[in-house]
């Protein structure tokens, strides 16, 4: 345990790490440096469980990043998509193993916060923390950082991580940058049995009307999550596009029992990761898939390797160390996240430009189906798919060249893209009959 030959600690406790936010990317920060046998608080100012605007679609890197025993709370498996271009074109495709899974954000965070909790971190709920100090009155030594709640009270930590969200108080201490705003506008809706089932297994992904918006409906059981994003500023016109899009689905009848929203913050490439011995992860830092705008794995990827290296930091006698373990905490979240983000960036360029490209060749063309299906399953990510895959490569860069006629349709560019006949094989066939409405 650290602290043992402080007398700081002989007047106040001093953690080893102090994580900030409960979510996944806080509780994956505090199961790894609660396995590795340290010494942690997590703070998180709301009680649990909490709801949270999200999808909550968990797709493979999600999975695999998940604590060892984890049993995921699973309301529905996904095994087809339907996709459509602003409610119009629309196409299912299936996939003979499941996709990805749905689970409701409260039993998931709680679950994540109670494995760390069994690796010996401690939970204190109802902490807003107001700032963290690193020099100054507070701070009894260059070793420690102060964490100052509400009210005053301080707590000291060899390391802190911030995990609290896209407003995060720990960000801005860090001097987090971002170049990417967008608004997420959500609406759980409970369905009678005969909807639900229609909608089991399969979920609806809309490309909007809005540059780089697009609109989803995820089935949780007798619930529907569906919402839409789009760039902030549009405010009007995201919320516009979410009322039409629940209409046009046959869902305006039904009363949601939860509409939210939620802004969606991602890095610029220069933002800073730590500042001397507090580090940044998940939501607090910006990262997430820019282009779909996935969260959960960047938050559980990331909080891991935060936590890892919190440890390190708390371990480390000087500035020069601490440094040094920050520096490398930075360097494998960019090596991994980093390159995702930087493809997920160029992705979103193209999708903002050419929305009906991207439909026809999701719907249309087979590789980008087989792309599409093997990153939500978790067989490669965005950027090793780029990276070790030539026709990836070739396929984005022409189409980040290619400018459609002023004539061209969403109708012409699937004809260009589709292959003959799909009708075998694991992407299933050429239309199933349903329609996103169904």
């Amino acid at each position: 345990m650290s602290g043992e030959n402080s007398s700081a600690d002989d007047v106040q406790q001093v953690w080893d790490v102090v994580v900030v936010g409960a979510g996944p990317a806080g509780a994956s920060a505090a199961y790894a440096a609660a396995v590795a046998g340290r010494r942690v608080l997590v703070l998180e100012k709301a009680e649990l469980p909490r709801y949270k605007t999200c999808g909550g679609g968990i797709i493979g890197p999600s999975r695999d990043s998940l604590p060892p025993g984890f049993e995921l709370p699973f309301r529905d498996r996904v095994n087809a998509v339907t996709f459509s271009n602003n409610g119009r074109f629309t196409r299912t495709r299936r996939s003979r193993q499941m996709l990805f899974g749905l689970i409701n954000r409260p039993e998931f965070d709680q679950q994540l916060v109670e494995h760390a909790q069994k690796a010996g971190a401690e939970l204190r709920t109802g902490a807003t923390v107001q700032r963290v100090e690193q020099h100054g009155s507070a701070v009894p030594d260059r070793r420690t950082v102060a964490v100052v709640l509400q009210g005053g009270e301080t707590l000291l930590a060899r390391a802190v991580v911030g995990a609290d969200g896209s407003a995060s108080r720990i960000g801005a201490h860090v001097g987090v940058k971002l170049d990417q705003v967008d608004l997420g506008l959500e609406a759980e809706i409970p369905v009678p049995e005969t909807v639900a089932e229609d909608w089991r297994g399969r979920v609806l992904i809309d490309w909007g009307p809005m540059p780089g918006s697009y609109g989803w409906v995820f089935p949780k059981g007798d619930t529907l999550t569906v919402g839409v994003i789009s760039a902030r500023g549009e405010g009007a016109a995201t919320k516009r596009y979410l009322e039409e899009f629940i209409g046009r689905l046959g869902l305006a009848g039904f009363e949601p029992s939860i509409s939210s929203g939620h802004l969606t913050r991602c890095r610029a490439d220069d933002s800073p990761l730590s500042r001397g011995r507090v580090l940044v992860c998940g939501d607090a830092a910006g990262l997430l898939e820019p282009w779909t705008r996935e969260g959960i794995s960047f938050a559980l990827r990331s909080g891991r390797l935060a936590g890892e290296w919190a440890v390190r930091i708390a371990e480390a006698h000087d500035a020069v160390d601490a440094r040094r373990q920050a520096l490398n905490y930075a360097f494998a979240v960019k090596a991994g996240l980093g390159v995702e983000m930087s493809v997920g960036k160029t992705m979103l360029a193209i999708f903002e430009r050419r929305p009906g490209l991207f439909h026809a060749a999701l719907t249309g063309f087979r590789p980008a189906w087989n792309a599409f299906r093997e990153i939500t399953q978790g067989k490669t990510t965005l950027g090793e798919l780029v990276r070790t895959h030539p026709m990836a490569q070739r396929g984005l860069a022409a189409l980040d060249r290619r400018a459609p006629a002023p004539t061209e349709t969403v109708e012409t560019a699937a004809a260009e893209s589709a292959e003959p006949d799909e009708a075998a094989g694991e992407t299933g066939g050429r239309t199933d009959g349903r329609t996103a409405s169904s």
